[in-house]
C-alpha cells in the first residue's frame, strides 16, 4: 500500500463508513496508478454483501439490481474523498454483461456498460487493496477472463471508424474545420483502442491518455509520433485539410493493427 494511504482504512472505520459485511476496500484512480498530485482526490470502492445505508450517502443510478450505488463524499485534511459502495452481486452482474457469450452473440459494438460500471471493472487491474486482498484478486481474475478487454476495444474501434467517416465526408465537402475536429476525435478513439487492446484501460478519462500510452508502449505507434499528432505539431492553419487527411489515414492504418482477441 502507498504510504500516502496509511490510515485511510482506520479513518473510514472511525467514521462508520465500512459495512460490517465488507468484502474489500480498494483505492482506485490516479492515486492507485501513481499519477496523483497534491490536488488529486482519493477514490475508493467498497464492496459488501448488503447495501450501505449511511445517512450522508447520495446515490448513482446504475442498470443493475439494485439500481443504485451509494456514494459518500467527504474532506479529510483538505483532500476530497469519494467512496462508492458496491454489492458483490452487482459486481457479478457487470462481469456477466461482458461475458464471452455476450460478445460472441454479436453485441460487441454496443455499449455494454455505462461509464460507472466500466470504470469499476477497468480499475480492478490497477487498484490498491486496503482490505480484502483475496476478494480483490478473485474479482481481478474474473474480469481478466471475461471479454471486457474485447468489448471496450471494439467499442473504441467503432467510435474511431465513425469519426473517420465523419472526417472523410467533411473533407469531401470542403468543410475543413469540421474535418480537423473529427480527425482529432478519431485519433483519440484509435489510440484508446490500441491501448485497450494491450490491457491498458481508461478511455473514459482521456486526460490520462499520454500516461497510459507511456505505460503500454504499443509497438504499432511510438510515443513521439503519437505526441506529435496529439499536439497537432504539423498543423498548418492555411491548409487544415492536409493535417486532417494525414491523421485520418494514420488512424485507418492503426485500426488495422488492433488485436481484439
Amino acid at each position: 500500500m502507498s504510504t500516502s494511504l496509511t490510515g485511510c482504512l482506520e479513518e473510514m472505520d472511525r467514521r462508520g463508513l465500512i459495512p460490517a459485511d465488507c468484502h474489500a476496500v480498494c483505492c482506485v484512480g490516479s492515486v492507485a496508478r501513481g499519477w496523483s498530485n497534491e490536488a488529486s482526490d482519493y477514490d475508493f470502492n467498497v464492496v459488501s454483501s448488503t447495501p450501505f445505508e449511511g445517512e450522508s450517502a447520495r446515490v448513482i443510478p446504475v442498470p443493475l439490481d439494485p439500481g443504485v450505488v451509494p456514494t459518500v463524499v467527504l474532506h479529510v485534511d483538505g483532500r476530497r474523498w469519494e467512496i462508492k459502495y458496491w454489492l458483490d452481486s452487482q459486481v457479478q452482474q457487470m462481469i456477466d454483461k461482458v461475458s464471452w457469450e455476450q460478445f460472441e452473440a454479436g453485441s460487441s459494438t454496443a455499449k455494454a456498460l455505462i461509464d460507472a460500471e466500466e470504470l469499476f471493472l477497468e480499475r480492478m487491474s490497477t487498484c490498491l487493496t486496503l482490505s480484502g486482498a483475496t476478494w480483490a484478486e478473485e474479482c481481478r481474475r474474473r474480469v481478466e477472463e471475461s471479454a471486457f478487454r474485447a468489448f471496450v476495444t471494439t467499442r473504441s474501434l467503432a467510435e474511431a471508424d465513425s469519426s473517420i467517416e465523419d472526417a472523410v465526408g467533411q473533407l469531401a465537402a470542403g468543410d475543413y474545420d469540421s474535418a480537423v475536429l473529427s480527425a482529432r476525435k478519431a485519433l483519440g478513439h484509435t489510440v484508446d483502442a490500441l491501448l485497450e487492446s494491450e490491457g491498458n484501460f481508461g478511455s473514459r478519462t482521456p486526460k490520462w491518455r499520454a500516461r497510459r500510452f507511456r505505460e503500454a508502449r504499443p509497438k504499432a505507434l511510438s510515443f513521439e509520433e503519437y505526441w506529435a499528432l496529439e499536439t497537432m505539431r504539423s498543423f498548418d492553419p492555411e491548409a487544415p485539410q492536409e493535417w486532417a487527411n494525414l491523421v485520418t489515414q494514420r488512424c485507418r492504418d492503426l485500426t488495422m493493427e488492433v488485436d481484439i482477441s
